[in-house]
C-alpha cells in the first residue's frame, strides 16, 4: 500500500463553491470533495513556474509538453503526502526522448528536466510523429515515495506502451491502486498580453483527479476495481459499477483540454463547472514552486566522495565544473579543495 492512498479524505477549511470566485489560484492544488457521488480529489493550474522549469533549457516543443504533463501529474500526486520527503517521476523509454523526471519535495518543491536526442525530435516533429507515443516509445514509467535515508521506499512501475501520459497513469492506477481513479491532463502555449502591451507566449499546464472513496465497503466493491492479485483462474464475480461513480467519470469526460489550461476558467470554475449540481467544495490551494534542491555544499561532497583519479579527469581549465540538470546551476571548485593531505 503506498502512502498517498485515501489521502483526500481528511479535509479542512472547506468553501461551497459558487458560479463565482473573485481569484482562481495558479500554481497551486485545490483539494476538493463532491459528497454526494463519494468523490474526493485534486484539481490545478500552472503557469509561471512551469515557464521558469520549461524556458531554461529551451526544450522543443513536443518536449516541453510532455515534461509539462508529467509535471501536472507529479503534483497532483507529490502534494497529497503527509510526511516530509521527496515524490518522483520518472520515464525511461527507448524514443527520442529516453527520459522524463519531475522530482517532487514536500511541501511545495517542483523541479523537472527532459533528456533527449535533438536529431531525433527533429526528425520526429518533420514525419509528424511527435506525438507522446513517438517520442517515449517503449519502456516504463516509476513512480517513488521517499520518506528519507531510515525509511522504506515505495515504487510502482507501469509500462509505456505507446499510449499518451494521460492513459499510462490511468492504466498505474488500474494495475496498482485498490481505491478507483480517473484524471485528465492539457499542456498549453498561451499567448498572453503583456504590461508591455506586446504579446508573450507562456505555458501553463492543468490536471483534475478524481477518486471514489466511499464510506459504506459495498459500494466500493461495486466500482471498477482491478481484480489485483488474485490467484490465476480465481472465478471473479460481475458486479455492478456504482452509479455515483460512473457519474463522476462522465462528468471527467465533458472536460476539454482548453478548459484546463485557460486562465479565465480557472481551477475553481471548472470544478463549479462540473460538480455544482451534487455540491462540490474545496479545500485551502497547496502553493507550488521551481525549486531546485541542489547546492554547491551537496554537489562538493558528491565529488569528494570520489576517488582522486577520478576526480582528476573531470578536471578542465585548473577545475572542476558540474551543471546541475535540473535547474542548470553550474558550480566550480579548485581541485585542491578536495587535497586531503593538509
Amino acid at each position: 500500500m503506498v502512502p498517498w492512498r485515501g489521502g483526500w479524505c481528511v479535509m479542512s477549511e472547506n468553501v461551497a463553491l459558487s458560479s463565482m470566485r473573485e481569484t482562481d489560484p495558479i500554481d497551486a492544488v485545490v483539494p476538493f470533495q463532491v459528497d454526494a457521488l463519494d468523490a474526493r480529489g485534486r484539481a490545478v493550474m500552472v503557469g509561471p513556474m512551469l515557464d521558469a522549469i520549461l524556458e531554461r533549457h529551451n526544450y522543443p516543443e513536443p518536449v516541453a509538453r510532455l515534461l509539462g504533463e508529467m509535471v501536472v501529474l507529479t503534483v497532483l500526486l507529490g502534494t497529497s503526502l503527509k510526511f516530509d520527503g521527496k515524490f518522483i517521476v520518472q520515464s525511461q523509454a527507448d524514443g527520442p526522448v529516453s527520459l522524463l523526471v519531475v522530482e517532487f519535495t514536500t511541501p511545495d518543491g517542483v523541479r523537472a528536466y527532459a533528456r533527449w536526442d535533438e536529431d531525433a525530435v527533429n526528425a520526429a516533429i518533420a514525419s509528424g510523429t511527435a506525438d507522446p507515443s513517438g517520442l517515449l516509445g517503449k519502456g516504463v514509467l516509476a513512480l517513488t515515495v521517499d520518506q528519507g535515508a531510515y525509511m522504506q521506499r515505495y515504487q510502482g512501475i507501469v509500462a509505456l506502451d505507446g499510449s499518451s501520459l494521460e492513459e499510462v497513469a490511468r492504466n498505474y492506477f488500474r494495475q496498482s491502486e485498490q481505491i478507483p481513479t480517473e484524471l485528465r491532463l492539457a499542456v498549453g502555449r498561451l499567448t498572453i498580453r503583456g504590461a508591455d502591451g506586446g504579446s508573450h507566449n507562456h505555458w501553463r499546464a492543468g490536471g483534475i483527479l478524481t477518486q471514489f472513496l466511499p464510506e459504506a465497503p459495498e459500494r466500493a466493491r461495486g466500482a471498477d476495481l482491478h481484480p489485483g492479485e488474485a490467484p490465476e483462474g480465481a472465478e471473479l464475480h460481475e458486479v455492478d459499477e456504482d452509479e455515483a461513480w460512473i457519474e463522476v467519470k462522465a462528468l471527467l469526460d465533458t472536460v476539454a483540454d482548453d478548459e484546463l489550461v485557460d486562465e479565465d476558467v480557472g481551477v475553481h470554475t471548472l470544478l463549479y463547472r462540473l460538480f455544482h449540481e451534487r455540491g462540490v467544495t474545496a479545500s485551502e490551494p497547496n502553493p507550488v514552486h521551481d525549486r531546485c534542491s541542489c547546492s554547491r555544499e551537496r554537489v562538493g561532497e558528491v565529488l569528494a566522495s570520489l576517488s582522486p583519479e577520478e576526480r582528476a579527469e573531470s578536471v578542465e581549465d585548473g577545475k572542476i565544473t558540474v551543471k546541475c540538470e535540473f535547474c542548470s546551476t553550474s558550480y566550480s571548485f579548485a581541485p585542491s579543495e578536495f587535497d586531503t593531505t593538509h
